[in-house]
């Protein structure tokens, strides 16, 4: 989960650089294409069937994820890279309302505390003059007027679609190799954007399709760690470990772009690595009584 929040945080860096004149439905597709190649690749090497045994639960993971990658994009693109991580790791606290119901994972102290430990430190970098200021340069009104509205709904459905596709994942654990869930992905989202940039394609500079390229990588290597470490530990814990990635996000930020962290963002960089180390050593509580989902 650790590797998998690195990964991330550099996919985010590539989207960002690519400044937005790519339709995100192009960007979609290039990462579509180059995870479909390395994925069928890693498959015939390992000797794998590609297409699973639950079909209609591996297609839903896939329209979940792209439909949450389509979210996320288009919120990297009009916030801060640290604004859109921070939001977008709003999905810990989701992902462990939803496991429980879904999944009959009910979370331990530690795990719910990771969760709220976690949340509160979204919430210290999130309050006004924190997040807000850091998201100046992104809203048109200037300095100190708060997020735009459009690109803040994206990063919350992104959390909230990013959730239950991790834990459709959990739930294909007993059934499928790690590496199949990964496939159908990319199985899913190119037909979905294939249509969507033919009726705008815009060709990218030899830059971008650097910049491309390393989203497809980024990406693969990102879904791989993450679909072995929720396959490995219950999902709420899997998912506040990946908490991790909104400090990476701020440094890259500051590092790559020049964006402004505000003073608070160490406080709320300490929270997320409590919040981690808590969940490392927290397990899960017995299910409450009841028929577990069938697999």
């Amino acid at each position: 989960m650790v590797a998998s929040a690195l990964a991330f945080s550099l996919m985010g860096v590539c989207v960002k650089a690519l400044g937005g004149r790519l339709p995100v439905a192009e960007v979609v597709l290039a990462r579509s294409v180059v995870s479909l190649l390395i994925s069928w690749w890693m498959l015939r090497r390992a000797g794998l069937n590609p297409w699973g045994q639950r079909r209609g639960l591996l297609v839903g993971r896939g329209i979940l994820g792209t439909a949450g990658l389509y979210c996320v994009y288009l919120a990297l693109i009009g916030l801060p890279l640290a604004v859109a991580t921070v939001l977008q790791y709003l999905h810990p606290t989701f992902t462990a309302l939803l496991a429980w119901p879904l999944l009959a994972e009910r979370p331990g102290w530690r795990v719910w505390g990771a969760v709220l430990i976690g949340f509160l430190g979204v919430a210290v970098l999130a309050a006004p003059g924190g997040l807000g200021a850091a998201a100046g340069a992104a809203a048109s009104a200037g300095a100190g007027a708060g997020l735009p509205a459009l690109p803040l709904l994206f990063a919350l459905a992104g959390a909230l679609l990013s959730a239950l596709a991790y834990v459709s994942v959990r739930a294909l654990r007993s059934s499928e190799h790690p590496l199949v869930v990964v496939f159908y992905f990319p199985l899913m989202a190119l037909p979905l954007s294939l249509p969507l940039v033919l009726l705008q394609p815009v060709a990218p500079t030899a830059a971008e399709f650097g910049w491309l390229l390393g989203v497809g990588v980024f990406t693969q290597l990102g879904q791989i760690a993450l679909t072995y470490g929720l396959m490995g530990m219950a999902a709420a814990r899997a998912t506040a470990i990946s908490y991790v990635q909104v400090p990476l996000a701020a440094l890259w930020g500051v590092w790559w772009f020049g964006e402004a962290v505000p003073a608070r963002a160490g406080l709320s960089a300490l929270l997320v690595l409590l919040a981690t180390l808590l969940s490392l050593r927290a397990g899960v509580a017995p299910a409450v009584a009841g028929p577990r989902p069938s697999r």
